[in-house]
């Protein structure tokens, strides 16, 4: 274990071995203590009291999936079945190891009863909704295999795009990776009113990258804990759990695609090859006030958004790609996102700077449906910067390397139930948050960890210079924040690279309710959010799951 009082002597020693390859592991071991707490006691128990309108089992468990023809790979899979419901409130996805799509109403009474049957302790997180404490699916509610933990919650949420996944500390990144996620897909009574595409023609995109060894066997930061630093990247993509990325829809069909980046760490601009714009009418808390035309669109980690895709204009057995186009990030820092100084992770993984196909779109036999997609989607009231009660004084968040090399908020990392005193918030208030990506080290000449400054436009510091390890560890950001939907204020991109800006600018959307955010290197944004409903403790955090496990993520308490 480090100390964290390491002199600069030895601190110089140190990090000129890490810039040559090697002494590597002792940077990690800051990140291999056990700082959780687990609250048995608080595990939920059923209340009888309360009337569920959809009454589920849920388990997690072990399993075999056929992903590719005539061989079988070991997953896990969350399986569930309706004690109380209709048919309708779930829906398999076959042949995939994800799963299912819980479908709801907003103002449905829900009852998960999630049993843990894979060999470690896990917990489910129901990313985007608006649910208790003792609902969030918090690592200190985490139960071993064997386990029940009972959900009970009302549908608050606007309908919209959400999903669940595992959120135990340090283990986030592998249970997801082995397939534990699935949809909760919210419908309203004003989403209804609206002619939208509906059943087979409102269709489920994950997206995520994955790799496999020889024996066909998905391969988890298989190049070493410098995998874990950067975030695992893939070596290709599967869609919705398959390896197969087609989808087969019928001429003169008119689509929703509800795309979700369930991937670990990658971010990824995607396009049509044929040149169309990508029309954009919902994002994670739901429908836009109007659709967006977008040349690319960059989705983050966790996020999610609704794809208009009108085939009246496609002939029969044509065919439409969904691509990504080359982001300038692998060679950033000097090479961190590609191996470069700090060695040769994930070096076959696929090149954030070249095009690669994502989703292939067959044009099959006519399929006309009638569904329509209105200038105006939803009326809503967004958040005023006026009615922050901070509005003079947002509080501010910094996600960067820590003097440690550990993935740091504020200079902090995960520690079980611990909140800092800019960490509390009140009940009933809007408050604006000023996330920055940016460097975390001191300016005190004095301080050991000012050695490594500089960040992405620094020059100070041994290691600061361009190319140096300040600049290397300068990665984006996915950030979400746990119970509630924010409003974008602004994005301030004066300090991002102008080859990663101009490559990027016109591909985000800011309009709308959101819950995650691609925070780029040098990236400064203000959101702007109201805590409301609950007390109690919730989290946010980096959602490179990678990072997220290694402790970039922090509570805050609404009392």
């Amino acid at each position: 274990m480090m100390k964290k009082n390491v002199n600069r002597r030895n601190f110089i020693q140190t990090a000129s071995l890490a810039a040559a390859g090697f002494y590597v592991m002792p940077f990690f071991a800051s990140c291999k203590s056990d700082t959780s707490t687990r609250h048995p006691e608080t595990v939920n128990k059923m209340d009888k009291d309360f009337i569920a309108d959809l009454d589920l089992q849920l388990t997690a468990l072990p399993s075999q999936t056929s992903i590719y023809p005539n061989s079988s790979t070991k997953t896990y899979s969350y399986k569930a079945s309706i004690i109380k419901g209709s048919e309708d409130n779930l829906q398999n996805i076959e042949g995939s190891y994800l799963g299912p799509v819980i479908r709801v109403k907003k103002g449905d009474k829900v009852r998960v009863r999630y049993e843990n049957q894979i060999p470690a302790e896990s917990i489910v997180h129901w990313h985007g909704l608006h649910v208790s404490h003792e609902n969030d699916g918090h690592p200190e509610h985490v139960i071993s295999e064997g386990e029940t933990y009972y959900y009970e919650f009302e549908v608050m949420n606007r309908a919209g795009t959400y999903w669940f996944h595992p959120h135990p500390h340090k283990h986030t990144g592998e249970q997801v990776y082995k397939g534990l996620a699935g949809l909760f897909i919210v419908s309203d009574k004003e989403e209804g009113k609206l002619n939208l595409p509906q059943g087979e023609y409102d269709i489920p995109v994950v997206i995520q990258d994955r790799t496999f060894n020889d024996n066909k066997q998905l391969q988890y930061l298989g190049d070493g804990e410098m995998d874990r630093m950067q975030g695992f990247l893939g070596e290709q993509i599967l869609i919705n759990g398959k390896i197969d990325n087609t989808l087969n829809l019928g001429a003169n069909g008119k689509y929703r695609l509800r795309l979700l980046n369930g991937s670990n760490s990658r971010a990824y601009k995607l396009a049509w090859d044929n040149g169309e714009p990508i029309t954009v009418f919902g994002v994670d808390g739901g429908l836009l006030e109007a659709p967006k035309k977008l040349p690319f669109l960059i989705l983050g980690p966790a996020q999610r958004v609704d794809v208009w895709l009108d085939l009246s204009q496609q002939s029969e057995n044509s065919r439409i790609k969904l691509v990504h186009l080359p982001i300038p990030l692998d060679m950033m820092g000097g090479g961190m996102m590609n191996g470069g100084m700090m060695g040769n992770s994930s070096s076959n993984h696929l090149p954030y700077d070249t095009q690669f196909d994502i989703l292939e779109i067959n044009v099959g036999a006519f399929a006309e449906n009638n569904a329509q997609l209105p200038g105006e989607l939803s009326s809503f009231n967004t958040l005023a910067a006026t009615d922050a009660i901070n509005k003079d004084n947002p509080r501010t968040f910094t996600f960067a390397m820590g003097g440690m090399m550990e993935w740091t908020i504020n200079g902090r990392t995960y520690n079980g139930t611990e909140v800092a005193e800019e960490e509390t918030v009140k009940l009933d208030t809007t408050e604006i948050w000023r996330i920055n990506n940016g460097n975390q080290f001191s300016s005190d000449p004095d301080d050991d960890s000012g050695m490594m400054g500089g960040g992405m436009h620094g020059n100070g510091g041994m290691m600061g210079g361009q190319g140096g390890m300040g600049n290397m560890m300068q990665m984006p950001h996915p950030v979400h924040i746990h119970q509630l939907q924010f409003n974008i204020l602004n994005r301030n991109a004066d300090k991002v690279d102008d080859k990663l800006w101009e490559a990027t600018k016109d591909g985000f959307i800011n309009e709308g309710w959101q819950d995650s955010v691609y925070l780029l290197p040098g990236m400064q944004m203000d959101l702007i959010m109201r805590f409301e409903d609950y007390k109690g403790l919730f989290l946010y955090h980096c959602h490179n799951l990678e990072h997220e496990d290694m402790g970039m993520m922090r509570n805050f308490k609404i009392v």
